[in-house]
């Protein structure tokens, strides 16, 4: 009995002693930065209420298990810095002096950052573990809007709106089982880049009206993009490059694009299926020299046809945004082993597919072909190959042979 009244009261000491996180009211502080410098290193919630909150320079966080919450759009982080600093930093106090030091689970939530032309970033962070951001909504930084670097484990970003920010809406470096959900993004440079990295799971995202591209990918392996709404951007809506492998893009809508739909140049073993692809402008799919071993299929590629032998958007208009546009697949000069099967391509201005050079182990099968070359020369080739291009094709529906006598 006295053994385990020893062990009780021991217990109850040691949790006494040890530290617990604690909630801070941001507006009992002289400003944010003080209530972020209150958090213990045992972490805690720091509550920001309603109110505009003018800064010159970045509020820094350097506390483990820290959640930072306003109360929605209501609380707004105004980044007046005119020398390319953050509105927030999110790293540990010494990673300058140790390159390994992490931090654990620092979340922000329900609040608003906005920046100038001449600020910098959202929000950066470098070397956090597990970050989480949801509900933020970060607009017309200098900078990206959200940069991680080094935040290696499990970073998760959902729910947030990324608007008008100078580069990118998202830049992720060297990360691992990154998850991108339910996001808006508009009018940044481009939408999100993610490079040197592992596993990126990005779908049900809304990429809208950007001013270079829509999603990059570089140097990232084992990665799904799904059922992303990706539209008009000036540059290309999802791009693969640098040693990119083992990469799944299904159920996206790729919708009105001025370069291009999805631009393989540099990705091997990947799948591109049941996506649509409507008014691209100069290919819906390229499949770059330095690629191989693709698969395209399930797709439909398709120009504004609408039924009834109409258009929805006219041949010629004031700009090209406006006019009516579908392209198939282009396989450049190189490019070695790629599957093009039960695909649908309607109403292209181009070929369905086509290349201008000797290609490798090209397999074309199962396609349909309707009103395809329109500003071709008349009796052009759906599928368009110089002779003897290494590619197999057969097995597909051609509307024009098909009525030929």
């Amino acid at each position: 009995m006295k053994i385990q009244l020893f062990l009780l009261c021991l217990a109850v000491s040691l949790h006494a002693q040890s530290p617990v996180p604690v909630s801070i009211d941001a507006g009992k502080y002289p400003d944010l930065q003080a209530a972020l410098d209150a958090v213990p290193e045992s972490g805690g919630v720091v509550t920001i209420p309603p109110g505009n909150y003018e800064i010159t320079g970045p509020l820094r966080v350097k506390t483990a298990e820290t959640r930072i919450v306003g109360s929605g759009a209501a609380t707004h982080i105004i980044n007046k810095n005119e020398a390319g600093e953050p509105a927030v930093t999110l790293r540990p106090a010494n990673l300058d002096q140790d390159a390994k030091a992490r931090l654990w689970r620092v979340q922000m939530a329900d609040l608003r950052i906005s920046g100038s032309e001449n600020s910098g970033d959202g929000i950066f962070a470098e070397g956090i573990q597990e970050i989480y951001f949801e509900g933020v909504s970060i607009d017309h930084n200098g900078g990206h809007g959200i940069h991680m670097k080094d935040c290696f484990e499990d970073p998760r970003i959902a729910d947030c709106i990324l608007t008008y920010n100078k580069k990118r809406g998202i830049e992720i470096i060297n990360c691992h089982d990154i998850v991108v959900n339910a996001n808006h993004f508009e009018e940044n440079q481009d939408a999100l880049f993610c490079g040197d990295s592992f596993n990126l799971c990005m779908n049900g995202n809304n990429i809208d009206d950007h001013l270079g591209n829509g999603v990059i990918i570089e140097n990232t392996y084992g990665s799904v993009l799904s059922g992303n709404m990706i539209e008009e951007c000036n540059g290309t809506a999802v791009i693969l490059d640098r040693d990119c492998y083992g990469i799944t893009l299904s159920a996206n809508v790729i919708a009105h694009h001025l370069e291009g739909g999805i631009d393989l140049r540099d990705a091997c073993g990947c799948t591109l299926s049941a996506n649509t692809f409507t008014i691209a402008h100069k290919f819906s799919v390229r499949v770059g020299k330095d690629s191989e071993r693709n698969t395209i299929s399930a797709n439909n590629f398709c120009n504004t046809y609408i039924g009834a032998g109409q258009d929805k958007r006219p041949k010629e208009a004031k700009t090209p945004m406006g006019i009516d546009e579908g392209t198939g697949v282009l396989v450049e000069e190189g490019a070695n082993g790629v599957v093009i099967s039960g695909n649908s391509f309607g109403g292209l201005s181009s070929a369905a597919v086509w290349s201008g050079g000797a290609v490798k182990n090209v397999l074309i099968s199962g396609n349909i072909c309707l009103d395809c070359g329109r500003k071709l020369a008349k009796g052009a080739r759906c599928f368009a190959f110089p002779v003897a291009a290494g590619v197999l094709i057969k097995d597909n529906l051609d509307e024009a042979s098909a009525a030929a006598p």
